[in-house]
């Protein structure tokens, strides 16, 4: 008896002919890159490597862009970004050893920002493999462990025949909710052997589905149609979910303000009557949250920045969607939907019964005027000015890449982001050097539009080396560089824990950027507060990457965690 499904795996002559007759002086890595074109990636990143000479040789012969940085980690960084922006699994090629720890720093923001990056690193020929010092070059007893502690899955090929699979299987778990990086690696040996195995056409790796339990939604949409002061706290994973127009469609059906994390920036509109805006760290805020009665948590596990430091007391029922399984419940008890973002919500507007209030706008604009106000109050019109003039200048709809740095801190709060997944920073694991790079990876997702970076001085020598990258490849990101002579933030830290006088280690002697710049072949010119909003206009309407450095000394605004 002969099923439909058999007939379809059955090969057409066109192909088996093909898999008789691969074509001649393949390897290993022409595997690998053949397994990426099936799956659909166009675009990898990365830096070559000793062990890993098999794969940069196979691309060569195959149709994929590669996009080379100077530092493993800030290759990470780029596909990250390239994989915020488009929602596809970017292609991370990485060398044994050194450059593959490289990358580590930028493997964990991925993982905290839920970024699908698809990490294929090579390994020391398989004869060394084992756990034992056999001396080989970039040797490491158990290299793989030094990852499964950071990404979502690691997966090991010891032959030439276990690659299309271990790639594909791989690149399901990128991108199956929730989204993060992965890891393969593949000895020299099995990448540099010649193959004699077809040529890789078409893997199936289609993500699996995170479907809500039906039991949890009715629950969840019967308590939120029967709340009396509802609320929604919108993170990232709506943003990851592409659910930013479920959530708003929700919202409005229940009538229940929204605010959105520092990783959800872009998940709910800005100036919409509903919007609580992203202070979080202001107290007016908490207080308005934890007088829910009803509050829905949608992609966020509720962590130190999002709990504003984890003085969120909830006093109401917390409903929590999210397809991390170890964010859910971690931090507050709730009705824990296990569940992609977008299908949840979907549940939820389906099941849910409209509910009126007509006060609900009004207690959004007095929450909004006494934020305002606390922060009118603190008297620092140059950050807020700033703010203004780079929102004024950019594009709408063009993506902004945001460091560890002052502005940035202010911008978690106080930027409008314009549209979902266009405001992007390094929040979720906090490293420096993330912004300059990630914009080169958004920048190669989508060179038609222009893309922003933002760095203080500090960050910016992590990222420096990839100004060759971005005039190689003439990527149109225009890079901002606040200068403030030191680690900026740091040295706030230290003045207010130990005294004016404690600025240890934060004090740089630092380059002048713009001629620095000007030397990679870059154009780059030194901006003022006055100036920006024309310099940085003219600078991202320009083809090509650009740096703008602005010599200023910022602070930071003050939280307000309890009264």
């Amino acid at each position: 008896m002969t099923h439909d499904h058999d007939l379809e795996l059955r090969p057409t002559a066109a192909q088996t002919k093909a898999a008789l007759n691969p074509p001649p002086g393949r390897t290993g890595g022409d595997l690998v890159v053949e397994t990426l074109s099936g799956l659909g990636a166009t675009t990898v990143f990365g830096l070559p490597g000793q062990h890993a000479l098999g794969i940069f040789d196979a691309l060569r012969r195959s149709s994929l862009r590669y996009i080379g940085l100077r530092v493993e980690n800030n290759a990470g960084f780029a596909a990250d970004a390239y994989g915020r922006i488009t929602g596809e699994a970017a292609p991370l090629l990485l060398s044994t050893g050194p450059g593959a720890l490289t990358s580590l720093a930028a493997l964990q923001e991925a993982a905290a920002a839920s970024a699908p990056v698809l990490a294929i690193s090579s390994q020391i020929p398989t004869a060394g493999l084992g756990g034992g010092r056999h001396g080989y070059l970039h040797e490491l007893p158990d290299q793989a462990a030094s990852f499964r502690g950071v990404v979502k899955s690691v997966h090991q090929v010891r032959t030439q025949s276990q690659i299309p699979s271990a790639i594909a299987e791989a690149w399901k778990s990128a991108l199956t909710a929730p989204h993060g990086p992965v890891w393969v690696e593949i000895p020299q040996d099995v990448l540099l052997a010649e193959t004699m195995l077809p040529v890789v056409t078409a893997p199936d790796a289609t993500p699996e589905e995170l479907v809500p339990r039906p039991e949890l939604t009715a629950l969840a949409a019967h308590l939120l149609s029967n709340a009396t002061r509802p609320a929604i706290i919108a993170g990232g994973g709506v943003v990851r979910a592409d659910a930013s127009r479920k959530l708003r469609q929700l919202a409005e059906k229940i009538n229940a303000p929204v605010v959105t994390t520092f990783g959800g920036k872009g998940a709910f509109p800005w100036t919409h009557p509903l919007s609580l805006q992203s202070w979080l760290e202001d107290r007016h805020t908490t207080d308005f949250l934890e007088d829910a009665d009803v509050l829905l948590v949608v992609g966020s596990g509720l962590g130190e920045l999002s709990s504003n430091y984890h003085t969120f007391k909830p006093r109401g029922r917390i409903i929590q969607i999210e397809a991390d399984l170890g964010k859910l419940e971690s931090n507050h008890p709730a009705l824990g939907i296990h569940a992609d973002a977008r299908l949840a919500l979907q549940a939820l507007l389906e099941t849910v019964e409209e509910r009126r209030d007509e006060t609900v706008r009004n207690r959004v604009k007095e929450l909004l005027t006494k934020v305002a106000a606390r922060i009118a109050a603190q008297e620092l019109p140059l950050e807020q000015s700033l703010l203004t003039s780079i929102r004024k200048a950019l594009p709408a709809d063009s993506p902004s890449f945001w460091d560890m740095t002052i502005l940035s801190y202010w911008a978690w709060s106080a930027f409008d982001p314009k549209a979902p997944n266009t405001m992007h920073s390094a929040q979720g694991a906090g490293g420096l050097g993330y912004a300059f790079p990630a914009a080169l990876g958004a920048a190669a997702a989508d060179p038609t539009s222009p893309v922003l970076a933002v760095s203080g001085d500090g960050g910016a020598l992590y990222s420096i080396a990839e100004l060759a990258t971005a005039k190689q490849y003439a990527l149109p990101v225009t890079w901002l560089i606040i200068d403030d002579g030191g680690y900026g933030i740091l040295r706030e830290y230290l003045r207010d824990a130990f005294g004016e006088t404690a600025a240890t280690a934060t004090e740089l002697t630092r380059p002048d950027y713009a001629a620095l710049a000007e030397s990679f072949g870059v154009p780059g010119m030194w901006t003022s507060p006055e100036t920006l909003e024309a310099d940085l206009t003219k600078a991202l309407s320009e083809p090509g990457p650009s740096v703008l450095v602005l010599p200023a000394v910022l602070r930071m605004f003050a939280a307000t965690h309890l009264d």
